[in-house]
Order: C-alpha cells, then sequence, then structure tokens
C-alpha cells in the first residue's frame, strides 16, 4: 500500500532526485532533504513523515546514525532506512540499523524495505479501523 508520506535525505542532488522519482512512480509522497539540519527541520514541522531514508555519509557534519539518532528524538519509533555506497563501513551491530541498502541498489530494494518496516504500522492500521 502505497501513499504514505516518505522523507529522503541525500546530499548528491542527481541520487537525491532520481530516489525521489522512483518513490513517487511508487505511489509514494515524497519530501526530500539535502542535510540533517533540513531533515530536522522538516520533522519538527510534519507530523505525517511515515519513513526517512538517509545517506550514511552526509556532508554537513551529521551522519546518517546521528541524523537517525536525533529523529527519533523528534519523532519516537520512526523507521528509518540507510543508504550506503560503502556497506564495509557500516557497524553491522548497531541497534539503530532497522535495513540498510547498498548503492548502487535497485528500485525493487529500496521498495521491498519501506514495505517491511511500514508493515507493522499498517498491520495497527488495519486494526483500528
Amino acid at each position: 500500500m502505497a501513499g504514505e508520506r516518505i522523507m529522503i535525505v541525500e546530499d548528491e542532488f542527481l541520487i537525491r532526485a532520481t530516489l525521489v522519482e522512483v518513490l513517487e512512480d511508487e505511489g509514494y509522497e515524497v519530501i526530500a532533504a539535502e542535510s540533517g539540519e533540513e531533515a530536522l527541520d522538516l520533522l519538527r514541522s510534519d507530523g505525517g513523515i511515515a519513513l526517512m531514508m538517509t545517506d550514511m555519509q552526509l556532508g554537513g557534519g551529521m551522519d546518517g546514525l546521528t541524523l537517525a539518532s536525533a529523529a527519533r528524538g523528534v519523532r519516537g519509533g520512526l523507521p528509518v532506512i540507510f543508504m550506503t555506497g560503502r556497506p564495509d563501513r557500516v557497524p553491522s551491530l548497531d541497534p539503530m540499523i532497522e535495513a540498510m541498502v547498498s548503492k548502487p541498489y535497485t528500485s525493487s530494494e529500496v521498495t521491498a524495505a519501506i514495505t517491511r518496516l511500514l508493515a507493522p504500522a499498517r498491520a495497527a492500521d488495519r486494526e483500528t479501523s
């Protein structure tokens, strides 16, 4: 079930724009940020964000893990998918990492990760309706 609002945090314009287009084609509402600070501002002002995808190595002094921690301080339990071109540099046992896609990723890998992380919220919505 698409339609949820997803935030993409990626400092590289072409990657960000491509991912936004792919997810919009899948039916998601997508907002994008190019820095951790911009992402946190969006989270504070937009209560409808269902999931965040962030690059692990963002420019501007905040990496993806730091952003995820701060984002969950704003919105506890926010599902986060991490994107990286260097999976060998990611701490594999970090409890913050629920899902990760390695660059270059396919649209099906991204949508599968989104579906998996949003499944509990979707099930809860069905039970309350």
